[in-house]
């Protein structure tokens, strides 16, 4: 008799986790960019107040987006200024503006992520922490810049 082993649902965790990891690494960058904190005295106070539960993973990819977000500004803002047809970075909303960021800069190094899943990421933070209007103009923002990061459709 062949006894069946329910499958896990690893792959489900490991997605919540991103998930997870890219709120914190939006939350943090906000904390950088209006505190106008160093990087790392913005991943040490919120570790002093423990907002949320411990969870080693989570925090070692949110500061991995945050600091290669923050490294890649120069390269990144260009190409969102090039596709945001009549917004200047400046005067885009900060949460707009972050999210469009964070995003990328994983089309242009999580190169294993499907375009779509960062997208859809991006478009589910602007969900939870912006407003509809700012999730169609993310949406097209970064389509038009995916089209130039990953002509290939990766």
């Amino acid at each position: 008799m062949t006894t069946l082993i329910a499958p896990t649902n690893s792959h489900h965790r490991n997605m919540e986790s991103r998930h997870r990891a890219r709120e914190l690494a939006l939350q943090w960058l906000y904390q950088w960019e209006v505190g106008g904190l160093d990087l790392d005295d913005v991943f040490q106070a919120d570790r002093q107040v423990e907002l949320l539960p411990a969870d080693e993973a989570r925090d070692r990819l949110a500061e991995a987006l945050v600091r290669g977000t923050a490294a890649q500004l120069a390269e990144i803002d260009p190409l969102i200024a090039d596709q945001a047809h009549g917004w200047r970075i400046e005067r885009m909303p900060i949460v707009d503006r972050l999210i469009v960021r964070l995003a990328v800069y994983e089309l242009r190094s999580e190169l294993e992520t499907p375009h779509a899943v960062i997208i859809n990421e991006a478009l589910e933070l602007a969900h939870t922490f912006s407003t509809d209007e700012a999730v169609k103009f993310i949406n097209g923002v970064l389509d038009g810049i995916r089209k130039h990061v990953r002509p290939d459709n990766a």
